[in-house]
């Protein structure tokens, strides 16, 4: 971070943000896990990254600049010419008739808002930001603001050429040549915040792809020359084998970009072209976890919060992997999070490492798996238990015991939707009158786009619009002539119409009814017809809503649901 520590810290505690017990226990567990001792911070709710920056911003007596809430576009960052926004870490932030608002990460300890004092620092000059930006805007008034390093970071992707532009500039230099590769890319992939990044071999090079938003892009190409030595390069930093070819390999690895610190999750495996890579961004810390963010409505989140605090019995998340399931179980450990709860999980990986809960993982290596893990948790004296997947019968029958007696047991399961993951626990071995008794709530959940709120715009479509094969179950829902949002595409979007994702839902509450009906060892027709009678809502509704509201498009929740 730009600003140092001993600042962060001053302005925290100038303006009565945090206590000084919070600076000092943030401080030892920055030294104990090798972390910023805002990752403490962050992760026990006693800041948010908009606080963070407020805090600073009045630390030196200047406005805070928001840029996740008001993003400038790429004509508006290039007014200022990248040769000078590199200098001096600024960015355009409003330009009004006779008057620019330019915010900075590099303000210094001077607090008066003249623009003879304000000056922006860098280790080789002082130079007066304002001499800069009046060549620019020579007839404005300037006004400083403040913005975290990570927002500007963000905005200054707009200066970037492509990947493979920067790729063929560090081969030219023929220096630190496979360091450099992977530091573009990693930089790259948490501007875009990818979730994965795909290394694919071809022929005669290497195809590089970022997950963002739940979609593969293209981000760059590699000579296939460099690939063996970015290979081993990862795999040494990941603790894998360089020396094997022709078996997969799992590990870690872990990344600093300035006190920002990422870790990855590795698998290697052969193909008939060379070993592929896929790296998946890992949280160090996880920072916020509220079901308000997950996209439920508010009768889903009070069904979820009711169930998530009752002294035991089991809730299941439903849905194919990347479809949010283990965000929202740390929702629902938020909730329960408190110093006289005793909270452990079992996972495959530890995805989210979160303060005051112990978290386990899975390892093939010593054999422990999901069902011994969770053998050994219940004799932890925990109160809740997380499993991050029920695979198999041994593991739901320990679960379901579990939930039982008197634990409340939180896990995930790959089902189609809620009512099918029912017969399916029951074909797994586990007893109807044991799931009947502890089964409270099945959530069945997936992953749309949201609109790019940039780029969004308003289109009329009348009932003819929906005279296709596909779209035409989907007419019923809606009226016949009615109000649509689509996103056009921009800089902010990276021109695919969609920016960030939320999460579309299907609840089953275990009523009586439906208990009565497991008894019976039903078929997911059958608990569907129930549980529709007793309010459950299909998932498709629940997109139809979001598209009602502008959150996301008809298209994308037909992408992931069916009618």
């Amino acid at each position: 971070m730009t600003v140092n520590d001993k600042i962060i810290k001053k302005g925290l505690l100038e303006e009565a943000y945090v206590e000084e017990q919070d600076i000092k226990e943030a401080e030892d567990f920055a030294k104990k896990n090798g972390v910023s001792f805002l990752e403490y911070l962050f992760s026990k709710n006693l800041i948010t990254k908009d606080l963070l920056g407020q805090a600073i911003a009045e630390h030196f007596k200047v406005p805070y600049a928001d840029l996740n809430s008001i993003i400038p576009d790429a004509e508006q960052v290039k007014k200022i010419p990248e040769r000078i926004a590199r200098k001096h870490r600024a960015v355009l932030f409003q330009e009004k008739e006779d008057e620019v608002v330019i915010t900075t990460d590099k303000i210094t300890e001077e607090k008066s808002l003249s623009p003879d004092k304000i000056i922006v620092t860098d280790n080789e000059s002082q130079e007066n930001i304002f001499s800069s930006i009046r060549e620019i805007f020579p007839n404005k008034k300037i006004t400083i603001a403040y913005s975290l390093t990570e927002d500007i970071d963000a905005v200054f992707k707009h200066y970037q050429k492509p990947l493979e532009t920067r790729f063929s500039k560090i081969i030219e230099k023929k220096q630190r040549v496979i360091p450099e590769l992977l530091e573009e890319i990693f930089n790259d992939a948490l501007s875009y915040k990818a979730s994965d990044i795909h290394f694919e071999p071809r022929d005669s090079y290497v195809l590089v792809r970022f997950r963002v938003d739940g979609s593969l892009q293209e981000a760059g190409r590699i000579p296939k020359e460099f690939y063996e030595n970015i290979l081993n390069r990862i795999k040494v930093e990941s603790s894998l084998r360089i020396d094997e070819h022709f078996t997969a390999q799992d590990g870690a690895l872990r990344h600093k970009k300035g006190d920002t610190v990422i870790d990855f999750r590795t698998s290697i495996i052969p193909t008939v072209r060379g070993e592929k890579v896929v790296l998946r961004v890992l949280s160090a810390y996880a920072q916020s976890f509220s079901l308000s963010d997950l996209g439920l409505s508010l009768e889903q989140e009070e069904l979820l919060a009711e169930a998530a605090q009752k002294p035991f019995g089991m809730i299941i998340v439903s849905g194919p992997t990347g479809s949010g399931k283990t965000t929202t179980l740390y929702g629902l450990l938020k909730i329960v999070n408190t110093p006289d709860v005793n909270i452990a999980t079992i996972e495959d990986p530890v995805e989210y490492k979160v303060m005051g809960i112990n978290q386990t993982q899975v390892s093939d290596k010593s054999n422990f798996t999901f069902s011994k893990g969770l053998r050994s948790l219940i004799r932890q004296d925990p109160d809740v238990i997380l499993v991050g997947e029920i695979r198999d019968r041994e593991t739901a029958e320990i679960a379901v015991n579990a939930a039982l007696t008197g634990h409340l047991l939180y896990s995930t399961f790959h089902a189609n939707d809620a009512a099918t993951s029912i017969p399916r626990l029951l074909d797994m071995g586990v007893e109807p009158f044991l799931l009947a008794s502890t089964l409270e709530v099945v959530v069945a959940q997936r992953l749309v786009r949201k609109i790019c709120e940039e780029c969004r715009y308003s289109v009329i479509k009348k009932a003819k619009d929906f005279d296709t094969p596909k779209l035409k179950e989907a007419k019923k829902y809606f009226s016949d002539s009615m109000t649509f949002y689509e996103g056009k595409g921009c800089s902010v979007c990276n021109y695919t119409g969609y920016k960030g994702r939320t999460g579309i839902f299907e609840f089953i509450k275990i009523t009586d009814t439906i208990q009565d009906l497991i008894l019976e060892k039903p078929s997911a027709n059958e608990i569907k017809k129930i549980a529709k009678k007793e309010g459950t809502k299909p998932m498709f509704e629940d997109g139809v809503r979001k598209v009602k509201m502008g959150i996301t498009t008809l298209e994308e929740v037909m992408r992931v649901t069916d009618l």
